[in-house]
């Protein structure tokens, strides 16, 4: 027969033993017969062979549980087979941890509790459970001892006290300064503290309840919690940069404070925060910025006119004057444009400062210098000559020489300067043609005062009344200006011998030129013919056939003009007009 050995043991926080519980315990042996497989467990009856502890506090026997359920005193132990074994379990019941030893095997653990160890393990039993009867222990711990027999067994259900509803005061009235209890009790409205009263607690406006918000009234006479209010307080509101703020009650609740920035800040966010019944300020911290640009005054606009012979004109100002309106200088000054003292062109320039404070906010101001350049009116090439002018563009100081192409000789002022009232000084000259001399005996004599000046152009017929040439001469009479224009001299050869005439711009010549002409350029007496000379006497185009106006002009232009008398001829194209 093997002995099974059941501890009840109250769970104390602190306090061990040499077994390693709390000693407050009832010890039951009882004896058990290790049975073969398949065999049941058996009821064992034997008072004689039990040692019951009773406990030694206040017993609850009519709530006490069996093993199986009865009020029998005889229990029936669980069996484990030979071999096995059963790890201590804690069933938590009526506030107390019940542990149940393991049952040890015939074979294995048994065998380790023999001779003085086994002795040695049921005195120091016996001693813990002696120890606790008479008082040894520590009676303020609140453990509850246990009566009956506690054996390994399933766990019982938890345990629930009786209530007794018909006491009228079973707990203490509850009373919450700066607030309201509001209380709901199982025997009607006028009950406020019966056992089961359940009270929901609230907190005046201002205030914040701590603890439960429901308390019940308990069988222990007791609430099961603490409630009270406290008044509610914001924290305190930090400093405001470049700011302060008034509050009306300080950081209690309702209290309203009211945000205000310093001369040139500008407060963003909201400008009233109160401090809530949750103890939280409204709104999010506001702060002070710098938001307004800093003042800049500049220059007055300027127009200035170029010195004369010159297109530009020195101009200096003075800086433009800032002022901030909340710090006391500005980090930064800058300038878009030339700076002063420099060159300016003729034009209008826009001068621009830009101004930053320490908020990087940016003010800016702009003036105008506009500079003139005083001109006179354009001048007009000369017909058969040109204008050289320094400096270009016609500018006060400018001056301006005239000249006249070979074959014209300049007649008048050689020069002229730009006033400041816009003017010239003096007349234009004019480009007169060089006149060529007729009283000479020889052709070459006549040739040579052509030579790099003017062209010829040699008309011959051997009658006036020749139908040929009075149709060019019709045409070239329509065409004087423009042969002028193209420093071309017409020189006409008139007639046969002994009564055969020649004539320049309407002053007759010599015999011995007309002869010496024809000989030198072999123009015929017998028929209507035309020889085109260019500047240097080379012979360039015969003509058999009258030829009108444009056919030729359009012959000279191609063939015998460069490309300065091409554009000054396409200069004075509506001259002649």
């Amino acid at each position: 027969m093997q002995w099974v050995v059941t501890l009840e043991v109250p769970y104390q926080r602190g306090a061990q033993n040499v077994l390693g519980w709390n000693p407050k315990v009832a010890v039951t042996l009882l004896p058990v017969h290790w049975l073969g497989k398949g065999q049941e467990p058996k009821e064992e009856c034997e008072p004689e062979n039990k040692l019951e502890l009773e406990r030694a506090l206040e017993t609850q026997s009519s709530e006490e549980t069996n093993w199986n359920g009865d009020s029998s005193e005889c229990k029936t132990a669980i069996i484990v087979p030979a071999g096995g074994e059963l790890a201590y379990s804690r069933i938590v019941q009526r506030g107390v941890d019940t542990v149940t030893s393991s049952i040890l095997s015939e074979n294995e653990k048994l065998s380790e509790l023999r001779g003085s160890e086994m002795s040695k393990f049921y005195f120091l039993l016996l001693f813990e459970a002696l120890t606790h009867v008479f008082g040894l222990t520590n009676e303020d711990s609140g453990s509850t001892l246990l009566t009956g027999y506690n054996e390994v067994a399933a766990e019982e259900a938890p345990y629930t006290p009786q209530l007794d509803y018909r006491v009228p005061r079973w707990c203490n009235s509850l009373k919450m300064p700066n607030g309201e209890v509001s209380c709901s009790s199982p025997r009607g409205g006028n009950y406020h503290n019966t056992l089961g009263t359940r009270c929901e607690m609230s907190c005046d406006r201002g205030y914040r309840l701590l603890g439960r918000s429901s308390l019940t009234c308990l069988p222990s006479r007791r609430w099961s919690g603490t409630a009270y209010c406290r008044q509610v307080r914001c924290h305190v509101l930090p400093l405001v940069f470049h700011g302060t703020h008034t509050c009306t009650r300080g950081v209690l609740s309702d209290s309203r404070c009211e945000y205000t920035c310093n001369r040139g800040y500008r407060l963003e966010g909201v400008h009233v925060r109160t401090c809530m019944p949750g103890g939280r300020w409204s709104g999010a911290e506001p702060v002070c910025v710098d938001r307004d640009p800093p003042k800049i005054k500049c220059p007055l606009s300027r127009v200035r006119f170029a010195e004369p012979g010159k297109l530009t004109v020195r101009v200096s100002w003075d800086g433009p004057v800032v002022k901030d309106t909340a710090d006391a200088k500005v980090t930064d000054i800058m300038l878009t444009g030339e700076p002063p003292g420099s060159e300016f062109e003729e034009g209008i320039h826009v001068i621009q400062y830009k101004a930053y404070d320490q908020a990087r906010n940016k003010a800016l101001c702009k003036f105008i210098v506009r500079v003139e350049v005083r001109r006179c009116p354009e001048l007009k090439e000369p017909l058969h000559g040109h204008l050289t002018c320094s400096p270009e563009g016609y500018i006060y100081g400018s001056q301006c020489e005239y000249h006249c192409n070979r074959g014209f000789e300049r007649r008048g002022n050689p020069s002229t300067e730009c006033q400041f009232d816009h003017s010239w000084s003096g007349a234009p000259p004019t480009c007169a043609m060089v006149e060529i001399l007729t009283e000479v005996s020889t052709s070459s004599s006549l040739l040579s005062q052509f030579y790099q000046k003017r062209r010829l152009l040699i008309v011959s017929t051997p009658s006036t009344d020749n139908e040929y040439y009075k149709l060019q001469e019709i045409m070239l009479q329509n065409s004087e200006c423009g042969l002028n224009m193209r420093e071309v001299t017409v020189v006409e050869l008139l007639g046969l011998p002994p009564g055969e005439t020649g004539r320049m711009n309407g002053k007759p010549l010599d015999a011995q030129v007309i002869g010496g002409l024809r000989s030198v350029l072999r123009i015929s007496k017998a028929y209507f013919s035309m020889v085109l000379l260019d500047k240097r006497g080379v012979d360039r185009e015969r003509l058999m056939d009258p030829i009108t106006s444009e056919e030729l002009y359009s012959l000279i232009d191609t063939f015998l003009l460069d490309d300065e008398e091409r554009k000054h001829i396409e200069k004075y194209r509506n001259y002649c007009s």
